[in-house]
């Protein structure tokens, strides 16, 4: 943005234009944490071990497991994690911020509520669609033709 205006390509036709009109609006539900996918418990990962609940310094640290059957987990502290944080959502980027990461940063020191758990549940399977979202054909097919 510093050298010009960024460029906004146009579709190549009606029917791609309501594809991406479609998608567009799946992402905005998404990203306004108003999707009623976000209230699919099932999706969420899970956050089961009890204790202190603060993100303490250090933290949030994520093990990626390299095993298909092993879930992906990000931890908050020495004992708690959210377990099935898929990899591409943990290293998701929007704006310059890694998202899942920032999230727990900015609440360093302190105890997430019950809410906060649950919202940051929400966020990964935002992110996951979003992620999904953006791979979608229609996205592509509007640069190709």
């Amino acid at each position: 943005m510093k050298i010009d205006f960024p460029r906004v390509p146009w579709p190549k036709g009606r029917a791609i234009f309501s594809d991406i009109a479609r998608v567009g609006g799946q992402l905005v539900k998404f990203h306004l944490m108003e999707a009623e996918e976000l209230e699919d418990e099932k999706r969420w990962p899970a956050f089961d071990i009890e204790g202190s609940s603060v993100v303490e310094k250090g933290y949030p640290e994520n093990i990626a497991k390299a095993e298909e059957s092993e879930k992906g987990k990000v931890y908050i502290n020495k004992e708690q994690y959210f377990e099935g944080v898929r990899p591409e959502v943990w290293e998701f980027h929007i704006g310059g911020y890694q998202v899942c990461e920032k999230w727990l940063k900015d609440r360093r020191g302190r105890e997430l509520s019950y809410d906060d758990i649950r919202h940051y549940q929400k966020i990964t399977v935002a992110l996951g669609e979003t992620i999904r979202l953006m791979q979608e054909k229609c996205l592509f097919e509007m640069f190709n033709d």
